[in-house]
Protein backbone atom coordinates (compact mmCIF):
# COMPACT_ATOMS: atom_id res chain seq x y z
CA UNK A 1 0.00 0.00 0.00
CA UNK A 2 2.69 2.31 0.58
CA UNK A 3 3.94 2.22 -3.16
CA UNK A 4 1.12 2.95 -4.44
CA UNK A 5 0.90 5.84 -2.34
CA UNK A 6 4.61 7.01 -3.33
CA UNK A 7 3.44 5.79 -6.82
CA UNK A 8 0.62 8.06 -6.76
CA UNK A 9 2.32 11.39 -4.95
CA UNK A 10 5.40 10.97 -7.79
CA UNK A 11 2.95 10.79 -10.35
CA UNK A 12 1.13 14.04 -9.06
CA UNK A 13 4.20 15.84 -8.89
CA UNK A 14 5.09 14.62 -12.47
CA UNK A 15 1.45 16.08 -13.67
CA UNK A 16 1.76 19.54 -11.48
CA UNK A 17 5.30 19.72 -13.55
CA UNK A 18 3.82 19.21 -16.90
CA UNK A 19 1.29 21.07 -16.48
CA UNK A 20 3.56 24.00 -15.19
CA UNK A 21 5.80 23.66 -18.20
CA UNK A 22 2.76 23.66 -20.56
CA UNK A 23 1.92 26.64 -20.03
CA UNK A 24 5.61 28.06 -19.99
CA UNK A 25 5.86 27.00 -23.57
CA UNK A 26 2.50 28.31 -24.32
CA UNK A 27 3.30 31.93 -22.94
CA UNK A 28 6.72 31.87 -24.74
CA UNK A 29 5.42 31.41 -27.97
CA UNK A 30 2.39 33.36 -27.63
CA UNK A 31 5.47 35.95 -25.92
CA UNK A 32 7.94 35.71 -28.76
CA UNK A 33 4.85 35.85 -32.12
CA UNK A 34 4.11 39.03 -30.45
CA UNK A 35 6.97 40.16 -30.37
CA UNK A 36 8.23 39.62 -33.78
CA UNK A 37 4.83 41.20 -35.39
CA UNK A 38 5.80 44.05 -33.37
CA UNK A 39 9.37 44.44 -35.18
CA UNK A 40 7.65 43.72 -38.21
CA UNK A 41 5.41 46.57 -37.94
CA UNK A 42 7.94 48.71 -36.64
CA UNK A 43 10.22 47.84 -39.80
CA UNK A 44 7.33 48.33 -42.27
CA UNK A 45 6.70 51.87 -40.33
CA UNK A 46 10.35 52.59 -40.71
CA UNK A 47 10.24 52.30 -44.60
CA UNK A 48 6.97 54.06 -44.95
Amino acid sequence: MAFLNALASYGLLLLIFVAVGGVAIFLGITLRKRKDANLAADTTEKES
